[in-house]
């Protein structure tokens, strides 16, 4: 209770846990394997803490999954890390 009224149950089930999962994987599998990535994730992770980084990385790929399937265009790590 906070100020007379019932606080954090709203939006409990938001988004799709196993496809927030795979994201993360991709994420993780980013920050190993690709130059443009890694920097990116080094430069957030200067600023902030690693799970935090994690997910800023693995949102920035969601976003380009879904502009590489909107405009069926291949992906380009350049334009993602620029």
């Amino acid at each position: 209770m906070s100020n007379g009224k019932k606080k954090g149950e709203n939006n409990k089930k938001n988004g799709n846990r196993y496809l927030a999962w795979a994201y993360i994987e991709a994420a993780h599998h980013a920050a190993r394997h690709n130059r443009l990535a890694q920097r990116f994730f080094q430069r957030k992770m200067s600023k902030s803490n690693r799970a935090l980084a994690t997910k800023a990385l693995a949102n920035k790929l969601t976003k380009a999954t879904y502009y590489i399937m909107r405009d069926q265009v291949p992906f380009d790590e350049t334009r993602l890390f620029r």
